[in-house]
């Protein structure tokens, strides 16, 4: 479903909607919406995408949680209110080949940078890769939906700060495999999510960042 189709539908039920949720869902549309109008710039459309995902989650932090912890309890919530399916899908069906390679890939792995920062020959991050990889498959045969998620939201985390912190270059052929995966898959999670924001109007995602300010 296009971002466009799932503005006009929310904008049937907004008015039903609690103000924080109709905010966050009219916010993650407009940056959807900009980034289907980028097809050739993949970079550009996977930064809006992603202000997109942000724009549906985004709340204050807990004085102990961190951004991960906030996303996969975001993510866990989704899928339980996700009656048909539709991520379980997208994930293991209709993605299943750009999240193995993604799993696979220690270029999205953030303790292998770091590793590299800080000159740690130490082969740890290489343990840390393969335990996670083990965790990572296992948790798609397992079918868990909700994990699996969450490692690909930590994989494309790393392709985010690559991007928004200048460690890449604009169209840059080193990462083109990991920018078009990521792009493809936030193209088709994000309207999802969004979508099943639309639909369950009575579940409370919390006070959104930066209210509107008369």
């Amino acid at each position: 479903m296009t971002a466009q189709a799932l503005k006009e539908r929310h904008r049937e039920i907004r008015d039903g909607q609690p103000e924080a949720l109709r905010l966050r869902i009219h916010r993650a549309l407009s940056w959807l919406i900009r980034s289907e109008q980028e097809s050739e710039d993949l970079d550009t459309r996977f930064i809006l995408q992603w202000i997109a995902l942000n724009a549906a989650y985004a709340r204050e932090f807990g004085r102990e949680e961190t951004e991960r912890d906030r996303v996969r309890g975001f993510f866990e919530t989704l899928v339980k209110r996700d009656s048909e399916r539709r991520l379980h899908q997208a994930l293991f069906q209709q993605f299943s080949g750009p999240v193995r390679t993604l799993i696979d890939n220690k270029f999205t792995f953030e303790p292998f940078w770091t590793a590299m920062r800080t000159h740690d020959s130490s082969g740890r991050w290489e343990d840390s890769f393969a335990n996670g990889k083990k965790a990572a498959f296992a948790a798609v045969m397992l079918g868990d939906t909700a994990k699996v998620l969450g490692i690909v939201f930590d994989r494309l985390y790393v392709l985010r700060n690559q991007l928004v912190h200048g460690g890449a270059t604009w169209d840059s052929q080193l990462n083109r495999s990991q920018i078009a995966d990521g792009a493809a898959i936030l193209g088709t999670l994000v309207p999802l999510v969004l979508s099943i924001m639309i639909e369950q109007s009575d579940q409370d995602y919390g006070e959104v960042l930066y209210p509107v300010v008369g």
